[in-house]
């Protein structure tokens, strides 16, 4: 499996990326938004993490042009990680087109659920936890 988690700090990087190690899963990190699109024009991701608060673009404008893309990776399943705790947040992101929002600091165990959720929906052949 193969995972691309857009973050621009680098520690929270470094810590999923350990959690999914332990899963077998393979990690790419993104310190920015319009890396991380640019990655997603390069590779194939079995499931996105994205992070909302990072500096240029945002989390949900890099939302919103992946949805928008005019190909199969519209549809690739997007996690929001983030230690944003508004209210509506959860809503906003899952309008915005979010399959699963988790909140920081996320455990093993919720990662592990959310992406075992998203691999149920078919979106990917591996199996993590």
């Amino acid at each position: 499996m193969k995972i691309l988690f857009i973050e621009d700090d680098a520690m929270n990087r470094r810590v999923v990326n350990d959690m999914l190690d332990v899963a077998g899963a393979t990690m790419i990190g993104a310190e920015s938004a319009e890396i991380g699109l640019g990655l997603i024009d390069e590779n194939d991701f079995d499931i996105v993490l994205l992070d909302l608060r990072m500096p240029g673009m945002d989390g949900l404008t890099a939302l919103g042009h992946i949805r928008a893309r005019g190909d199969a990776k519209a549809d690739l399943p997007v996690i929001v990680i983030t230690a944003d705790t508004a209210i509506d947040l959860r809503e906003r992101c899952i309008a915005a087109g979010a399959d699963e929002v988790l909140f920081k600091p996320v455990a093993m165990d919720s990662l592990f659920d959310a992406i075992g959720r998203m691999l149920a929906k078919g979106a990917g052949e591996g199996m993590i936890g």
